[in-house]
């Protein structure tokens, strides 16, 4: 009997421990808002707050130089039996903006195959200032015959950039894993050293 009421007590202890523990992770959130507030550490709580004459409009990004408007080409050259070609042949960005431009490949061969694509630019000195931030050019991709795929190229071009240079050339050419590497278009081959920092 000692032992059952010892129980009993046990877990009406536990009970309050848990309840109370909950109460205060449940109240953490609102307590740290005010404090925030109060001392005015948290910046991002402070420049979400109404206040008078603030404008409701999302600030922009500053770094995009609005002043300057770039046109970049996109170009594909293929080595190989397949197809391969940029959803759109240009597009204008202003420095510091994040663009995306899609490729599409197709596998028109009876065989399996695996590819990859190098990048080269014009003018050369455009490669150290045309920055991806995402691309098909990282990785090597197998395809299945007649398999179709869309690739994304995500791109911003540092607004360092010459003020001269007004349009970028981005070529790639496709080839395929295991045959000879083909050299990058003459007009636009990109030093490797540079290439590897792209």
């Amino acid at each position: 009997m000692n032992l059952r009421r010892e129980n009993a007590r046990m877990v009406g202890k536990l009970v309050i421990v848990v309840a109370g523990m909950f109460g205060f992770g449940y109240a953490l959130v609102p307590i740290y808002q005010a404090i925030c507030e109060f001392t005015g550490v948290n910046i991002l709580a402070i420049g979400e707050r109404d206040m008078p004459g603030r404008s409701k409009a999302a600030p922009g990004n500053t770094q995009v130089d609005t002043s300057r408007t770039i046109t970049v080409e996109f170009d594909a050259n293929v080595r190989g039996p397949w197809r391969f070609k940029p959803a759109q042949t240009s597009l204008q960005v202003h420095p510091g903006e994040m663009a995306t431009v899609m490729y599409e490949f197709e596998n028109v061969q009876d065989r399996r195959m695996a590819a990859q694509a190098i990048p080269s630019y014009a003018p050369r000195q455009a490669a150290a200032h045309f920055n991806k931030l995402e691309c098909f050019c990282f990785n090597e991709y197998t395809l299945a015959p007649g398999e179709k795929k869309s690739w994304p190229v995500v791109f911003v071009i540092d607004p360092k950039l010459a003020k001269d240079v007004t349009t970028i050339t981005l070529s790639y050419t496709f080839f395929e894993v295991g045959s000879k590497t083909p050299p990058a278009p003459a007009s636009t081959a990109v030093h490797k050293s540079t290439e590897a920092g792209a």
